[in-house]
């Protein structure tokens, strides 16, 4: 048997091993036309399906040529910019409206929406105890990964776990985006509660409410919130629910729907991919980065102290040292982020409501300058600017959500995409993915124990 001093011996020989013999040569990628993260040098992704869901656009031609232009998502063949202005228009919530859109391919007229939010709040239960004996018997500071257990934990209380025909999976579908909003909060709470010493409340959710007004509702101990607070979080699951068939979670979910297997399984497995940092975690990383610029930049107002900040990120003397400023640059988008261009609208609105125009007007300064001084810095095959994260976080601080929540609140929106595309992936291919690696590893002779 084995001590722990050599227990850690062993693993760092180990690792040492891992990190000298696993490298692969950069060059051999090139030489073999792989391309790494399934992506070219500008950025554009290797097509791997076909999606009627929602469509991204980036660039256009121009006399033949590709060029980049401000970005735009559809859903369904919505322009997002229409689907927000008529919401805003009108003065309603729009998780639940926009929800129907994706998962059946129309806007729904008024009886159809009645009919879709009353099955939503049919759905929104939970089985007897699971809050007591699931999400308060383990509670953990990682609420991605409390998450992922509730859910898969939810697969044993349905007596048709495995049936993929499309009524059962749209059941499951339906009943799983209608309790990831108390999933996620009750278990803050219980983390909350059991190992940071806070007050436990559990609010059970309001039937006539919307989702955003419900999700409010079950984190605070008040249930209080004003009709802004409540219109900003539904804009921010509107913006967040659908961003096409190739970002990493849905991609998740496409992969793993091909298998054959649960919905549970399905989107325990996407929530695995939204935890990274790369992922729905990018918005933690933003909130931070604008802590340690605030702590070590004295005059916020000062451009060129926060450009000499910017420019110290990018060269690893700041933060965490990775080299990155957070929310500047997206896999897609070039020019802008049409979520993250309508999100500043509301973010100013909010910012004045909660007299936080010194931080906003920081955050705005930091999006002007970044593209410029990473432009300045960095050799770029395609415009920067700021993705939908950059301002996320920031709102969902003014909105007094801790940061344990700012990802699963990303999942609770983008869950409903997950859905529509887990239904798409299930009629359309029935074909399990598998994607080829090429092999550049050399062959052995094979040596008995005693003589190696």
């Amino acid at each position: 048997m084995i001590n722990q001093n050599e227990f850690k011996t062993y693993l760092d020989e180990w690792s040492n091993i891992c990190l000298n013999d696993e490298k692969i040569d950069l060059d051999l990628y090139e030489k073999n036309d792989v391309k790494r993260g399934l992506r070219d040098k500008s950025g554009k992704g290797v097509v791997a399906g076909l999606t009627k869901v929602s469509k991204i656009l980036s660039s256009k031609m121009v006399d033949g040529e590709k060029v980049p232009c401000e970005g735009q998502l559809f859903y369904r063949g919505y322009n997002i910019y229409d689907l927000v202005g008529g919401l805003v228009k009108e003065g309603r919530y729009g998780f639940e409206e926009i929800a129907y859109l994706l998962l059946f391919g129309d806007l729904p007229d008024k009886e159809q929406l009645l009919r879709f939010k009353q099955t939503l709040s049919y759905s929104r239960t939970l089985p007897t105890n699971f809050v007591r004996d699931v999400v308060m018997k383990a509670p953990s500071e990682d609420m991605m990964t409390s998450l992922a257990r509730s859910i898969l934990t939810l697969s044993s209380y349905d007596e048709n776990t495995d049936d993929i025909s499309i009524p059962n999976v749209l059941r499951q579908s339906l009943m799983l985006i209608s309790v990831m909003p108390m999933l996620a909060v009750y278990g803050f709470h219980a983390y909350n509660h059991y190992e940071c010493g806070g007050s436990m409340y559990i609010h059970r959710p309001d039937e006539n409410l919307s989702t955003a007004e419900n999700l409010l509702r079950l984190l605070r101990p008040d249930k209080k919130y004003s009709q802004v607070e409540a219109h900003v979080l539904d804009l921010a699951l509107v913006l967040h629910m659908e961003h096409g068939g190739g970002n990493n979670s849905t991609f998740t979910t496409h992969v793993v729907t091909s298998s054959g297997t649960d919905t549970y399984s399905v989107v325990a497995a996407a929530l695995a991919s939204l935890k990274g940092p790369k992922h729905g975690g990018a918005n933690i990383k933003v909130v931070s980065m604008m802590d340690d610029l605030r702590n070590e930049v004295k005059d916020w107002t000062d451009e060129a102290e926060v450009e000499a900040y910017l420019r110290k990120l990018l060269h690893k003397e700041a933060f965490d040292k990775k080299g990155l400023i957070y929310g500047m640059g997206h896999a897609v988008y070039s020019k802008s982020d049409p979520r993250a261009e309508i999100f500043k609208r509301f973010v100013q609105q909010l910012s004045e409501e909660k007299g936080r125009m010194e931080d906003f007007n920081l955050y705005s300064m930091v999006e002007r300058l970044a593209p410029q001084v990473i432009a300045d810095e960095r050799r770029i095959y395609k415009g920067v600017s700021a993705n939908v994260d950059f301002y996320s976080g920031f709102v969902y601080s003014m909105l007094d959500i801790p940061k344990e929540l700012f990802t699963p609140i990303f999942a609770i929106a983008r869950i409903v995409g997950w859905s529509a595309h887990r239904i798409e992936e299930l009629i359309n291919m029935d074909k399990i993915i598998r994607p080829a690696y090429n092999s550049v590893m050399e062959e052995a002779d094979y040596v008995p124990l005693d003589e190696r």
